[in-house]
């Protein structure tokens, strides 16, 4: 099924104008304006557009990936297991909804594949499970949104995804999220870095919703890197309980875990936890709060666990508020109290995140410009 696009694009795949703002927040470009290398969307549990734009890349819904490989059905919950908790065992009883993402060996997928997962009824359980490889010496990227249409105010997201990053392989992969104040999201997800392989993982909420809970798991082998980073603004009534763990099984494995969290009024925990099991190996963990009124709160959570005597493992955690001197001074030079606490906001979650493309970079700065500012008004 291919992707469609402009005026046309909305009448076929049934999308309003205002489902194609909401898309829009999350870095889904339904227009074809914007560089991607491929795209996948699902509505509720239906696959709307899908479509490869690259030589390398194969996209396929996992249904569809499964009659077509036999090796595919391996990889399902492999990394997750079905057992995990009641929400992996709700999801394994249902017919596989999700996309299969792959970069062929030595392909070089440098644009952004682009996916979404978009809640259009009310109430709707959305349950979907996607695999992702990178074989051997690729490059892939991809941006993941999740959104809940205008009207939408209630729902609940359950998401299973595993990750295989192969020999010198490289993956990035950008979750976005703008639920809806009163959904509940589920995110279940692993990876596995093989021997010089490369794993990103980046997480941004700058949005309400009841409660949102992940806590992915990267295993890494001898050469590989895992890199967890995390941007979350949580306004009144949102919970947020996140986290990133690390496994270094073989030597040279690495990890870096880094949370930035802002509380305008919401709860955050942030969870981490690096375990060093071969020679050297190394790990850094971060985690910076920053608290803004009296409601809310920030729970750092680091753990470390070393069982080889030659690994190096650190962690940072700190959480306060915004410096009196910090606010004055901008209103000195003629800010407002509410604009100098934006533009410090602003500056707190503007995260350089390693190896993202430019493209993405562009469009993760403009949501939090958006998120900053947002609170003034």
């Amino acid at each position: 099924m291919r992707g469609v696009s402009g005026e046309e694009g909305e009448e076929i795949m049934g999308l309003s104008k205002s489902d194609i703002r909401k898309l829009q927040k999350v870095g889904y470009d339904a227009s074809g304006a914007v560089p991607r290398a491929g795209t996948f969307l699902t509505r509720d549990h239906e696959v709307v557009s899908s479509e490869e734009r690259e030589k390398g890349l194969e996209i396929l819904s996992l249904e569809v990936a499964l009659r077509k490989y036999s090796w595919v059905e391996e990889l399902v919950f492999e990394l997750v297991s079905k057992e995990k908790d009641d929400y992996t065992k709700e999801l394994a009883k249902f017919s596989p909804v999700g996309y299969f993402i792959r970069a062929l060996p030595g392909a070089r997928i440098t644009k952004p594949v682009q996916s979404c997962f978009f809640i259009k009824t009310a109430r709707f359980s959305q349950m979907v499970h996607n695999i992702i490889v990178a074989e051997p010496e690729s490059e892939l990227h991809i941006i993941t949104g999740c959104t809940t249409a205008s009207y939408v105010k209630q729902g609940s997201h359950i998401g299973v995804t595993e990750f295989y990053v192969r020999e010198n392989a490289r993956l990035s992969y950008t979750m976005i999220h703008d639920w809806a104040p009163q959904v509940r999201v589920f995110p279940r997800s692993a990876a596995l870095v093989e021997a010089g392989g490369t794993f990103i993982s980046n997480y941004i909420a700058l949005t309400a919703a009841e409660l949102v809970q992940a806590y992915p798991m990267a295993t890494v082998k001898r050469g590989g890197v895992a890199r967890f980073n995390s941007i979350i603004y949580a306004p009144q009534g949102a919970h947020f309980d996140l986290g990133a763990a690390a496994k270094l099984i073989e030597p040279e494995a690495k990890a870096e875990i880094i949370s930035r969290a802002v509380s305008d009024g919401g709860e955050v925990v942030a969870r981490g936890y690096l375990e060093g099991g071969a020679a050297n190996t190394k790990g850094h963990m971060e985690c910076s709060g920053l608290l803004l009124r009296g409601e809310g709160s920030i729970h750092a959570v680091p753990e470390l666990k070393g069982i080889f005597p030659e690994t190096d493992l650190s962690h940072e955690a700190a959480v306060g508020k915004i410096a009196d001197e910090e606010i004055q001074y901008l209103m000195t030079r003629g800010l407002d109290q509410d604009t100098a606490t934006s533009l410090i906001v602003r500056g707190f979650l503007d995260v350089r995140l390693k190896g993202l493309p430019p493209e993405l970079q562009l469009a993760i700065d403009t949501m939090i410009k958006k998120a900053s500012l947002g609170r003034t008004m």
